[in-house]
């Protein structure tokens, strides 16, 4: 038996977390796993008995990412125990000889990660990938920053978009009940959370496997609790948009107007080929009867250039897309082909390397053109009031950076809040002076 496995015991453990909300919703699931099994959680690396790595596998970078970080702490702690877990270990554990990972465990019960660490104190080298899903678990650690939390409602995906590998991932929908979920945002709102950020692959599928689209219904639920809180909506599929939230929303302000629908695309003919339901038509008549509803509305949306095929003539599409909704946010992405979805046939074809040849090309063209549009509509927010929740104050500073209804953590701007002896967590009322780029500049309102 090497050195390396040899049996030893495992006191402490650390949690390296890449990808993204959802995942850092597990790493907090994690730590409590960790913490009810015997183990201590420490946020410093270099007095961890073993770190893991709970791991993105959504696209190419991430994968590579993933790996990079893994072999990285390898080299840098030889001794140490290094878990692969996340969503790279639950797809490619049986199949990837990563030397640096002292074990594997995959994501859907997130359970093997307990399972692989005792196997580690036995100098096994345990690899486990789950099919089952996680029991319900209790968080008492945030990795947010103070005052805000995810809420993860559902796991899984049915939507199977045709570029996609989060199906073969995280598997089907499976959703939570409303009553659990109404449960943990009652204990997250007694010890002093704000704002919760409610995420799922897809909130529009909430409860659909349980027979009914069943958003609306928690959203009414959680509009009866009590209290001063911001609830946030991240990621609902356009082709399964619930409008019934509109009046919901509109009823009760803690329930933000912010709304992240990924559109993907424009063009007809890569929507369909993409497996997606709409057209550049009727999401922006979406967008609109939203705007109606509640004109304070701002959206985000993500799209998805060099799919197979894709054409200059169908990029434009995407450009007049983009002027014509006026998305406050935007992010761009080249396609990735991934092995077992059925966008990868395609992708090996001198026309689709070419698509994604041009993608890049086309993408910083199309960013161009989305700051521009995001500052414009920035621009419209001067001389008006705002709240705002203080993230981090700047050292040495009277000032602190903060986010508003507009700024979903972590991925959109934010907003240079002027003033004295501000905290982490602090709501303050203010006037928005100036927009720098994609940021405001706020001072507080004196009462």
């Amino acid at each position: 038996m090497t050195e390396q496995n040899q049996p030893r015991s495992i006191h402490t453990v650390t949690i390296v977390n890449l990808g993204c909300a959802k995942n850092q919703v597990d790493a907090e699931y994690l730590i409590r796993l960790l913490k009810d099994a015997g183990y201590l959680y420490t946020g410093d690396q270099s007095r961890a008995d073993a770190i893991i790595v709970n791991s993105c596998g959504f696209i190419q970078p991430a994968k590579e990412e993933s790996i990079s970080v893994t072999m990285e702490l390898k080299a840098r702690y030889p001794k140490k125990k290094i878990v692969l877990a996340g969503c790279l270990a639950q797809r490619y554990a049986e199949t990837m000889a990563l030397a640096e990972a002292d074990g594997m465990a995959g994501n859907r019960d997130l359970s093997a990660v307990i399972d692989v660490l005792r196997g580690l104190e036995r100098g096994d080298h345990p690899v486990l990938v789950p099919d089952g899903a996680s029991r319900e678990i209790k968080r008492d650690q945030l990795l947010s920053p103070p005052a805000t939390a995810y809420v993860k409602i559902a796991e899984g995906c049915d939507n199977r978009c045709s570029y996609c590998a989060i199906p073969l991932i995280r598997g089907p929908v499976v959703s939570r009940r409303i009553e659990d979920i109404l449960y943990e945002i009652s204990a997250l709102l007694d010890r002093g959370i704000f704002e919760l950020n409610l995420v799922a692959q897809d909130l529009a599928s909430f409860g659909r496997d349980r027979g009914e689209q069943e958003l609306p219904e928690l959203l009414r639920r959680i509009s009866g609790l009590s209290g001063d809180f911001w609830v946030r909506l991240l990621y609902i599929h356009p082709d399964r948009f619930p409008e019934e939230i509109l009046p919901i929303m509109k009823a009760d302000p803690r329930i933000l107007p912010y709304f992240d629908i990924p559109f993907q695309h424009a063009s007809t003919d890569i929507l369909r080929r993409m497996g997606r339901r709409g057209t550049a038509e009727e999401y922006l008549k979406l967008v609109a009867r939203v705007r109606s509803s509640l004109p304070q509305a701002v959206f985000r949306t993500t799209i998805l250039l060099g799919f197979p095929g894709e054409t200059d003539r169908q990029r434009r599409e995407v450009q007049e897309f983009l002027k014509a909704g006026r998305f406050l946010w935007a992010g761009f992405f080249v396609y990735s082909p991934e092995e077992d979805t059925p966008a990868a046939r395609y992708a090996g074809t001198l026309k689709a390397r070419w698509s994604r040849y041009r993608a890049a090309v086309w993408k910083p063209r199309l960013e161009a053109l989305q700051s521009g549009i995001s500052r414009e509509v920035l621009a419209g927010f001067i001389g008006h009031p705002m709240r705002l929740l203080v993230d981090e104050p700047v050292q040495g500073e009277d000032l602190a950076i903060a986010r508003g209804y507009i700024h979903a953590p972590e991925v959109d701007g934010a907003a240079v809040l002027h003033g004295e002896g501000l905290s982490a967590g602090d709501l303050v009322d203010v006037q928005i002076t100036a927009c720098n780029g994609i940021d405001l500049e706020a001072l507080p309102v004196l009462r």
